[in-house]
């Protein structure tokens, strides 16, 4: 079973430099690497995943990615992609970045009103966009790569040319709360935060509101109410919904038991299971197992 990595409590503030003479910064590193942690900037951020699987969070949103993983965030809002590695895995290559801020786009505005086609996509961004569909992906990449080997206005091109490529496609989908990215204050975010990574670290086991509330030294009755107002979810909804996510993973990538797995994913009997996985993903787990390649195949 791959090893499951922890995330800090707190997101971290990463300052980015900025490269002399370029508005653009391309960068790309492994796995395990001091980039990888729960953290957020200032600045705008394409990801793009190369190598390895695990779980990926943007704000509230729990998920799980693959290689062609691409997600936009918007600044301040936290992330991080933590790989699932069996023991002493590296990877030399995991993730190609492109990072720009918003004082170029407000300065470019200015100048160049064509700028203002990606105000809706910088917008959404502040949720966090996960770019979805094979061509789309690939045309991506190959458009990071020449930002990699270019500079100058060669550089700005191509990525005028990416942002107008994500500015008009419809394959993707939003990823964080407008809950969470209204909370408000650094207190109430810090919670929210203490109270996910003790959900994320418990949740394959009999975990009650009044566990989490203790952890975050809250009364139950006022903790219930915190939590839906900032996540727009029940608590139980919440943590069924990342065991949910992890039977998913489970199903497609290994040849465990249906049984077995709805165990290990925090759920003490196989009928719950199955109505909870059929009411979020609408089939039943052996009907998900099918759909998915890596696991039928032979």
């Amino acid at each position: 079973m791959p090893n499951r990595a922890e995330r800090q409590a707190d997101p971290a503030y990463e300052l980015i430099n900025p490269l002399e003479n370029s508005s653009i910064l391309y960068r790309q590193h492994g796995f395990p690497h001091p980039l990888v942690r729960w953290h957020y900037h200032q600045e705008y951020e394409l990801h793009l995943i190369t190598a390895s699987s695990g779980k990926v969070f943007v704000g509230d949103y729990i998920g799980n990615f693959y290689p062609g993983n691409l997600i936009l965030t918007g600044p301040n809002l936290p992330h991080n992609w933590i790989s699932q590695t069996n023991d002493g895995e590296t990877f030399a290559e995991r993730d190609k970045v492109v990072t720009f801020t918003d004082e170029l786009i407000q300065s470019a505005r200015s100048v160049f009103p064509e700028i203002t086609s990606l105000d809706t996509l910088l917008q959404r961004s502040r949720f966090g966009i996960q770019f979805q569909g094979p061509a789309l992906i690939s045309q991506v990449s190959t458009l990071m790569q020449e930002i990699s080997q270019s500079e100058g206005l060669r550089r700005l091109a191509a990525f005028l040319s990416l942002m107008s490529l994500l500015a008009e496609t419809d394959q993707y989908a939003l990823l964080s709360s407008d809950q969470y990215r209204r909370l408000g204050s650094e207190k109430n975010q810090h919670r929210v935060n203490l109270a996910v990574n003790y959900i994320f670290e418990h949740y394959n086991r009999d975990l009650s509101l009044e566990e989490v509330a203790e952890h975050l030294a809250m009364q139950p009755t006022y903790f219930s109410k915190f939590f839906r107002q900032a996540t727009g979810r029940r608590l139980v909804e919440f943590i069924n919904s990342l065991r949910i996510t992890r039977a998913c993973d489970l199903l497609a990538h290994s040849d465990l038991p249906i049984t077995e797995i709805c165990f290990y994913v925090g759920f003490t009997n196989i009928s719950n299971f199955n109505r909870r996985f059929q009411a979020l993903k609408g089939m039943t787990p052996s009907d998900y197992r099918k759909l998915t390649p890596v696991a039928s195949a032979p």
